[in-house]
């Protein structure tokens, strides 16, 4: 049986006005209260999946690989590695993770690969049995980022990753890694993210990354400012929804500040999640 388990790493403030794209203030703020700075609260929280097959990690958040300036602009919250401290607290260690998942390579989502920032240490990537599970068209956007979004990456990131050796590039819906996943991918937000489907018994979970963050950008108008095309992200998000819901589908919510996990429903041509759970623990075993 599969058990999936949210883990908060480190936490962000970023721009509300940023995160709702052109949805407008008086809009957004029914579902969360900025700060003075007109920032809002985000997770960066992983999915870890326990069961018969690899011990895997969908994502690492954001870390605490940023020096204290960057730490400062970016809005990260704590200056220690809270993944890890988390993992800990239900008895793992990152080096027992045999598979760790990534959607794509923006910082927020990956940027918990790296140890803490040390002033003058060299930082060094975790994990280090694990397989990396990629996209191949989001390791490729890395490796030749946009001048648009070429700050979302970190540097020298891929370049760690090819050097482990352990780097498994998928191109379709299955990889051999993890038997019985399904893939999705999107390309609104960025090339080549990578949905992972996890199937358990009350029902198929998908890790939706930065298609839809939380719980606001279910409702299918609402899209991020830092998306590429945002018509194509609206139709993604229907097609998976689609696809779900007759499945009895829930969606883990990567960057909702108090969900973790949903199921999908639809009423009176409205999108929405219910059955909402805050942090899982041994979810769906």
């Amino acid at each position: 049986m599969t058990a999936i388990t949210a883990v908060l790493g480190n936490s962000q403030r970023l721009d509300g006005g940023a995160m709702f794209g052109n949805a407008p203030k008086p809009l957004w703020t029914r579902w969360v209260q900025p700060d003075e700075r007109n920032r809002i609260p985000l997770a960066c929280r992983a999915m870890l999946v326990q069961g018969d097959g690899p011990l895997t990690l969908v994502e690492t958040g954001i870390g605490a690989f940023f020096e204290p300036t960057l730490r400062e602009r970016f809005g990260v919250q704590e200056a220690h590695h809270v993944l890890l401290d988390n993992l800990a607290a239900r008895g793992v260690s990152h080096e027992d993770i045999d598979v760790v998942v990534l959607s794509h390579l923006h910082f927020d989502h990956a940027g918990g690969l790296l140890t803490a920032w040390e002033e003058g240490a060299e930082q060094q990537l975790l994990f280090p049995r694990a397989t990396f599970v990629v996209g191949a068209e989001a390791m490729e956007r890395a490796r030749r980022p946009h001048f648009r979004d070429r700050a979302s990456f970190v540097p020298g990131m891929t370049t760690l990753l090819d050097a482990t050796g352990r780097l498994e590039l998928v191109d379709g819906p299955t990889t051999p890694a993890l038997p019985g996943w399904r893939f999705h991918r999107s390309h609104g937000h960025t090339p080549g993210l990578l949905l992972p489907e996890v199937p358990t018994a009350a029902g198929p979970v998908v890790f939706a990354a930065d298609l839809v963050p939380g719980r606001p950008w279910v409702h299918l108008p609402i899209t991020m400012g830092y998306d590429r095309y945002p018509e194509q992200l609206i139709d993604e998000k229907r097609a998976l929804f689609e696809d779900l819901l007759p499945r009895g589908g829930h969606l883990f919510f990567t960057h909702d500040h108090e969900v973790a996990l949903g199921r999908l429903h639809h009423a009176d041509g409205r999108w929405s999640v219910v059955d909402e759970v805050a942090h899982p623990v041994e979810w769906g075993a």
